[in-house]
């Protein structure tokens, strides 16, 4: 951790994010963020025919200037043991006034069977980067067991039991009282471009 002297403010800075500094930005200023970047994939699924669902999540400082809140992937069918493909693109433009509520991404990844039937192979979320660049992101999937009754459902007729509130996805003690079980994991490459953050003093 350092200081780095910013504009007369002192910013504390940790390796790959931005400091921070107590400076108030000026009246009317909105910092921008911009994400470019895909939905590449996903790997160690049990089922086959996966799409994914998305959507991003930020808080009330946020703006999105332009850009999807949510969407949904196509269906790929890989062969056993290997990456379903999606190259989905996600393209969104924010402004805001602060740093708190940075953009997470959530995910849901389904499976369809040859009569059209879907169901859940596991949620996920993660955050999207804080520092310029690209990155190359991992996000582990989970999801509900239900009861041994459900789970025999599943097994035989799909569906299976889902969450009633998304907010479970990344609230660590609502998912601590759930039965759940590991899902695969999601791919993603996201590049962001950061603008007008000096303003809050910070440095990235």
């Amino acid at each position: 951790m350092r200081l780095v002297e910013l504009g007369g403010a002192d910013v504390e800075a940790g390796p790959g994010a931005c400091g921070r500094s107590h400076r108030s930005p000026g009246r009317g200023a909105m910092a921008e963020v911009h994400v470019i970047g895909q939905i590449i994939g996903a790997t160690g699924f049990s089922e086959s025919s996966l799409f994914c669902k998305w959507g991003v999540h930020t808080g009330a400082a946020w703006k999105l200037l332009s850009g999807l809140r949510e969407g949904q992937t196509q269906v790929d069918t890989p062969q056993i043991g290997d990456m379903a493909y999606w190259s989905h693109p996600i393209d969104l433009h924010f402004a805001t006034k602060g740093l708190q509520g940075w953009p997470r991404l959530h995910l849901q990844v389904w499976s369809q069977d040859s009569f059209g039937r879907c169901q859940l192979a596991g949620y996920g979320f993660c955050h999207v980067p804080s520092s310029p660049g690209t990155h190359q992101l991992d996000c582990p999937t989970w999801r509900p067991l239900g009861s041994w009754r459900e789970q025999l459902a599943r097994a035989f007729v799909g569906g299976g039991p889902q969450l009633l509130h998304g907010d479970a996805i990344y609230s660590g003690a609502d998912r601590y009282r759930l039965h759940t079980a590991a899902g695969g994991t999601v791919h993603l490459e996201l590049g962001l471009l950061l603008r007008h953050f000096d303003r809050y003093g910070v440095e990235c």
